[in-house]
């Protein structure tokens, strides 16, 4: 850190303690990797055209990333997951409550990067449910949330005095709206990225925040990659060092544009390059405050279609496949229930994690009423309850804002996008 920088908080550590005072909050940070690729054969994630067809090897390895922040005395852990989804809710909260019995983390944000050649996560070991058939996947859901854990725990162990930085930019060409016919189309082409130093400037960790499906492999595919997100993470870490974590954004309409470029891997590294170079611009600087509040709630809204009726339920066995679904009845059985997570760091970050995928017109007017310094907004993070329309792409209709995909009661997005305004204003205070 440079000379500069380090004087300030130098002098308020020694004031503090002369005047017998608890030393001022500072900042900790570790991050960490670990491999979640299945090791034996499972469904496949994310294209119902596969049913319940078998994965067949690894194209390149899935992980899981995983930073550590400590402000004062919460933690908090970011978790990029190379997974078409959040793990489920069970995994869900057998994760969230071993970190925080083992390493005192009370709070998370555990997205996965929505690449659809992950393994099948909603399985479970019941009769007719998975057991039996897919013994594997149940096998598999056990070792990811070890590996998980472990991710998250080793970044915690390696945490160090840390310096963040932050900023966004406006890449207008590598992603678009897949569903409007109207025009404008909303497009949320805002890349952000926070970037996590040592006080010697050697980076920790860079978090990517981007919208825009990862579904560049085709889904006859059977092989399990995290698509243009593995180079993207690949070439940032290159040349940053440290790990890069990718969260996905509002990215329910939004699709990777590739024009001219062929493939994942030349999408990934123009994606990087941005990022890179947005990387390098944003400086570290002491904070005005150090602090770090969150707030977390979990909503419930009446389903646009009852998935336990006879006939519908045979439907989504056919377009899906049938061990499946009871799964998703159960879970819906009391409504659709999304949660909302809402951190603020330092009164000036705000990262608001969603467990849907939300349309982009949703970030896009978040972003603009909040006012804050900067916004993350993570999509398919701390659990995951399909598509999040806006109302008037409802009203349009077609895929991803009809009720088979989209359960949820119409309004429901602008709902939460409101609770999450409102909560960003309370942790920061009047203006």
């Amino acid at each position: 850190m440079p000379t500069r920088l380090l004087r300030p908080l130098l002098i308020i550590l020694l004031v503090s303690v002369a005047n017998g005072q608890s030393p001022a909050p500072v900042i900790l940070a570790g991050s960490a990797r670990a491999d979640i690729t299945p090791r034996e054969p499972v469904p496949m994630w994310g294209y119902g055209d596969r049913h319940d067809a078998l994965s067949t090897g690894t194209l390149d390895p899935l992980y899981a990333d995983a930073l550590v922040l400590q402000i004062g005395s919460e933690k908090l852990a970011l978790v990029g997951l190379d997974l078409g989804r959040s793990p489920s809710e069970t995994s869900l909260q057998h994760i969230r409550e071993r970190i925080n019995t083992e390493a005192g983390i009370k709070y998370s944000f555990i997205a996965g990067s929505h690449t659809h050649h992950g393994p099948v996560l909603e399985l479970t070991d019941q009769p007719g449910k998975g057991r039996g058939r897919f013994d594997a996947a149940i096998r598999y859901y056990r070792e990811m949330e070890d590996n998980i854990v472990a991710a998250i725990l080793e970044a915690d162990r390696r945490r160090v005095p840390a310096q963040l930085a932050s900023g966004s930019t406006v890449v207008n060409s590598l992603n678009r709206n897949r569903h409007t016919r109207f025009e404008p189309k909303p497009v949320d082409n805002e890349l952000g990225v926070l970037r996590v130093d040592d006080l010697n400037g050697k980076t920790i960790a860079t978090v990517i925040n981007f919208a825009a499906h990862p579904t560049m492999h085709p889904s006859s595919l059977l092989k399990f990659s995290a698509d243009y997100v593995g180079t993207l993470r690949a070439n940032i870490s290159r040349e940053m060092g440290g790990q890069t974590l990718f969260f996905n954004g509002a990215a329910g309409d939004l699709s990777a544009n590739p024009g001219t470029l062929k493939g994942p891997d030349a999408y990934g590294q123009a994606l990087a390059q941005e990022a890179l170079s947005l990387s390098r611009r944003v400086t570290p600087r002491p904070p005005a405050q150090v602090s770090l509040q969150v707030n977390e709630e979990r909503f419930n809204f009446k389903s646009r279609t009852d998935i336990a009726n006879p006939v519908v339920r045979r439907l989504y066995e056919k377009a899906f496949f049938p061990e499946l679904i009871p799964n998703f009845i159960d879970e819906y059985s009391s409504g659709i229930r999304p949660r909302l997570t809402v951190a603020v760091i330092n009164k000036e970050i705000a990262i608001v994690g969603v467990s849907g995928e939300f349309f982009a017109n949703h970030a896009i007017r978040l972003r603009e009423r909040t006012r804050i310094r900067q916004l993350f907004f993570f999509g398919y993070c701390n659990g995951y309850h399909q598509y999040f329309p806006t109302i008037e792409a409802v009203a349009e209709g077609g895929y991803g804002a009809d009720n088979q995909v989209a359960p949820a009661a119409i309004g429901a997005g602008e709902e939460i996008m409101n609770a999450a305004l409102k909560w960003i204003y309370a942790m920061v205070g009047a203006r």
